[in-house]
């Protein structure tokens, strides 16, 4: 029989060898101690053993990856090369290498250098000088681009949905450049200067049109789909913004200015064929337009913490939307991890492959703005479904999911189904300016010809174009020094009714500020024309006998074509992509939002949004949010002198005031406030009528001052006020001169406390001539200011009040009553 097992076994080798390190670790600290050595010693010891272990680690390290390098040589260059290093054709099937584009690119980089120097010396220089009085010294002391030519890491070549006479090409271009670029304002003594550039992004080439002649392609378009990577090193960059005319610049916001002069819808055209007709590249036509339905939002992350993160709380979201270098930003739902925002924004889309909606999520904060998730949709499937209508999961968080509506808007030359249109977003009734859009103008401002002299007669003027629909304007570049001015450029508006709204323009001398002359188109004569285009040459009215302007006028009706489909359809998967890393982000999107939207040669002033007048609150009135406009890049070739810092964006971390996308009536763009107001107004009425100012009225004395060139406004009192408590309200009001909706075009009143017939006797004044205000509107807001942290803060009544008024130069005193939208002002007294 088998002897039964040991009870204890020991492993006396093993025990033996364990005590002998011990010895030999405690050994020479003992020996320290009894020799009366210094402790120094064992922490000498222990670096030196330190060393050894690294130095052989480090070598066995650099064996196995040999090793590893024999065995699978591309799985080994993978894992050592970290994936934002790699270029595009790694990742992506559909991206072809270019090395024999790179070494014809190097061949040609001396040439493409000497074609720069002369652009900088022969165009940009005299147009810096030109731009502004102050910078007529300017010149470019030396001009060295670098041997380090730009290099195309990959190449992608679109052949579905694209025109069968065009070539579209996206080129990941990468530029390093130790280039050299001193100027010199020798006015000021200033020395200013680039040493190095860097660009990074995806570059659009067009070659269209496609001809049978040689050389087969009659001109080429380039332009960033969003906005690139870009870093600059200055030299002696204070002292060029300490030049007047410049100190109104930071480092940001130039590089701002250059890419966004770099992405859609700012282009470059050249032709290559003389005979090739490219109006049609001239006047771009959009795609399509997308119309954002920004809804709500479910489970988003807490990163508001108490008492130091031990106590976790909730967020205060808003999100940012992009759509090339289009952007929005939502208002702030104050603690709150489902917030309901209810917005709708309505984007212009010119090139749609390679083109998404991009929207991230922040938590707004004093300091630096936390992230909470984003996502990225593709503009072809949208474009394919129509209308969507669902809640995405959110990207590179654990929870949270957006609502989002999303709705294709086709661009139609004909006004067949205008009508359906019109009824569909309510544009029927009174609001002849404001709501969503239902047509598109697009207007390409050509030339002039014949324009007087201004105010000092045989001076050219310098003159520029104020273009307006409604209460949206934009404003063109300046030309100097000439009666005979050449500006090709192209403006877009969004438009409510074109059946009761007129295209205003008026050419103005920017040196004298005067009015060169002006004309009124109805829109309605656009829905009668071929196409719904107009190309010809405008006459001028208070002008010279024989100046004109020279435009091409388009008319597009946005048509929602729904799509059949079955009922248990699935897109969400086809529609949401992939979104970018919280790394590649850094580079490719920034969220940009306007610190303070000013109107701005390519961008929109917002529309107004939807207000319906009758009492609905199901799930469908609040699908119709508020609309507004995205906010455009500044022209960089605009004067130096208008470059002021509220025209540009930066990052949300940055911002010490971060304001929304605005709406043309700033209480209307929050339907909150205004459905808080109706609600309070049926809250008051409970079953009884109220009188004709269910609101109360506000009492102002109006009039222009021709000496002093400015409008005057007195704001006397309020009466019959709601109460926002049971202790009354704490009313003051705001105006504003629209459609300026800068922060510096805004004037308020002192706040009276506890009061619904406050007295305020207060005056204002804004600096504008008498024909311009006459085609202005007054904003007037009387708003409850509640105290700190108090949730009594809204609008108790509003008014919008046209100047166009013969009167004005004489004035008037006047009772108005206030209404929940300001739409329908009437005198009271």
């Amino acid at each position: 029989p088998e002897s039964p097992p040991p009870l204890l076994s020991v492993d006396v080798t093993g025990l033996v060898s364990q005590f002998a390190r011990s010895f030999v670790l405690i050994f020479p600290v003992y020996v320290l101690g009894y020799l009366g050595l210094s402790f120094s010693w064992v922490l000498i010891a222990l670096c030196g053993l330190f060393w050894i272990r690294r130095h052989r680690g480090g070598k066995s390290s650099r064996l196995g990856r040999a090793l590893a390098f024999l065995e699978d040589e591309e799985e080994a260059v993978r894992l050592s090369v970290s994936s934002a290093d790699l270029p595009a054709w790694v990742h992506f099937p559909d991206t072809e290498r270019a090395e024999w584009l790179n070494k014809t690119v190097k061949q040609m980089w001396p040439f493409i250098c000497q074609f720069i120097e002369k652009l900088f010396r022969e165009t940009i220089e005299p147009a810096v000088r030109g731009a502004n009085n102050h910078l007529s010294t300017f010149s470019f002391t030396k001009i060295d681009i670098g041997h380090q030519p730009l290099r195309i890491n990959g190449v992608k070549v679109y052949t579905e949905n694209v025109d069968k006479r065009q070539i579209i090409l996206d080129l990941q271009i990468s530029f390093v450049g130790n280039c050299e670029i001193d100027l010199e304002i020798k006015r000021y003594f200033c020395r200013a200067g680039v040493k190095s550039i860097q660009i990074h992004g995806t570059m659009r080439v067009i070659l269209e049109p496609l001809i049978g002649d040689m050389p087969l392609i009659g001109a080429l378009s380039l332009f960033f789909l969003r906005k690139p990577l870009l870093e600059i090193n200055w030299t002696g960059l204070t002292n060029l913004l300490d030049v007047p005319g410049l100190n109104g610049l930071s480092d940001t916001i130039i590089l701002d200015i250059i890419s966004n002069y770099l992405v859609l819808p700012n282009r470059i055209t050249v032709p290559l064929v003389s005979e090739v007709q490219i109006a049609q590249l001239r006047f771009p036509i959009p795609k399509g337009v997308l119309r954002i339905h920004f809804i709500e939002a479910q489970d988003l992350e807490g990163k508001d913490t108490y008492l130091k993160g031990i106590v976790k709380g909730k967020s205060d979201p808003y999100g940012i939307i992009r759509v090339g270098n289009q952007i929005f930003q939502s208002k702030v739902i104050k603690e709150n991890l489902n917030p309901k925002w209810n917005e709708v924004y309505e984007a212009l889309v010119y090139e749609h492959p390679g083109q998404e909606l991009e929207i991230e999520l922040f938590d707004e904060d004093p300091d630096k703005d936390d992230f909470l998730g984003s996502l990225m949709i593709d503009l072809i499937e949208v474009e394919k479904e129509r209308l969507l209508d669902e809640w995405f999961t959110l990207d590179e968080v654990s929870k949270g999911k957006l609502h989002l509506k999303l709705e294709w808007l086709t661009l139609m030359p004909t006004a067949d189904n205008l009508d359906k249109v019109l009824t569909s977003i309510r544009a029927d009734k009174d609001q002849a300016n404001d709501g969503l859009s239902s047509a598109l103008l697009i207007l390409y401002l050509d030339s002039a010809r014949n324009l007087p002299s201004g105010k000092k007669i045989n001076s050219n003027p310098n003159p520029l174009v104020l273009l307006s629909v409604g209460h949206k304007a934009q404003e063109s570049k300046i030309r100097y020094k000439t009666n005979e001015p050449v500006w090709e450029e192209n403006f877009t508006f969004f438009v409510h009714n074109p059946k009761r709204q007129d295209l205003e323009v008026e050419v103005r001398d920017e040196q004298h500020q005067c009015s060169l002359g002006n004309f009124k188109l109805p829109l309605s004569q656009l829905l009668e024309s071929e196409n719904l285009t107009m190309h010809q040459r405008f006459h001028l009215s208070n002008s010279g006998p024989n100046s004109t302007i020279n435009m091409k006028i388009a008319l597009r009706v946005l048509s929602l074509e729904k799509q059949a489909r079955s009922p248990d359809h699935q897109h969400s998967a086809q529609v949401k992509r992939p979104s970018l890393s919280k790394d590649a982000r850094k580079s490719s999107f920034k969220p940009q939002v306007p610190v303070s939207p000013t109107p701005d040669p390519t961008k929109p002033v917002p529309a107004s949004p939807v207000t319906d007048s009758d009492k609905k609150t199901d799930t469908a009135d609040k699908s119709q949010p508020p609309n507004a406009s995205p906010q455009w890049p500044t022209d960089l070739s605009r004067s130096s002198s208008s470059l002021h810092a509220s025209n540009f964006s930066c990052s949300p971390s940055h911002l010490s005031v971060k304001e929304p996308t605005p709406s043309i009536a700033s209480d209307i763009s929050l339907p909150i406030a205004t459905q808080e107001l109706r609600q309070r107004l049926r809250q008051l009425e409970n079953g009884t009528t109220l009188g004709q100012s269910p609101l109360g009225q506000i009492q102002l004395t109006i009039r222009h001052s021709s000496q002093r060139n400015k409008l005057i406004v007195v704001v006397h009192s309020c009466r019959n006020l709601i109460a926002f408590s049971e202790e009354g309200s704490d009313p003051y009001v705001r105006m504003y001169l629209l459609p300026d909706k800068r922060r510096s075009g805004r004037r308020k009143t002192h706040v009276s406390k506890k009061t619904l017939n406050p007295v305020f006797d207060q005056m204002f004044d804004f600096s504008v001539s008498l024909p311009e205000v006459q085609r202005r509107t007054l904003d007037v807001a009387v708003k409850n200011s509640g105290g700190f942290l108090s949730k009594d803060k809204g609008l108790l009544g509003k008014l919008l009040i046209p100047l166009a008024s013969e009167e004005l130069a004489k004035g008037w005193t006047q009772w108005y009553d206030l209404t929940e939208d300001g739409t329908r002002p009437h005198g009271a007294s």
